[in-house]
């Protein structure tokens, strides 16, 4: 088409496929609203890094300078999980010494 014209389905002053407006649903994008990512988060089965995963997932509904703070929580978690692993289960209580029953008088 001609500089003057926009082509069809696109903006004017607008490049064809910059992604200017959203296909499903026609409405304009704001190119610096938060987007998700789309990064898929298989469980891992540990409930600690699990629920990291999760929390992962609140970054994509935050402008870029809100990550930091997701990422440092995300963070601290996944060493106290690390921690817990490394301190092992507690060890088994001792039971109380049986009384001996030699005494001889």
């Amino acid at each position: 088409m001609s500089d003057s014209m926009p082509e069809p389905g696109t903006a004017a002053g607008t490049a064809p496929g910059s992604g200017a407006e959203d296909p499903a649903a026609g409405t304009p994008l704001d190119p610096v609203a938060p987007a998700p990512l789309g990064v898929v988060r298989t469980p891992t089965g540990n409930a600690g890094v699990d629920a990291g995963l999760e929390r992962l997932a609140d970054a994509d509904h935050l402008p870029a300078d809100g990550h930091i703070e997701v990422y440092e929580d995300v963070h601290r978690g996944l060493r106290e999980t690390l921690t817990a692993l490394d301190a092992g289960p507690a060890p088994a209580p001792v039971p109380a010494p049986m009384p001996s029953y030699d005494n001889r008088s």
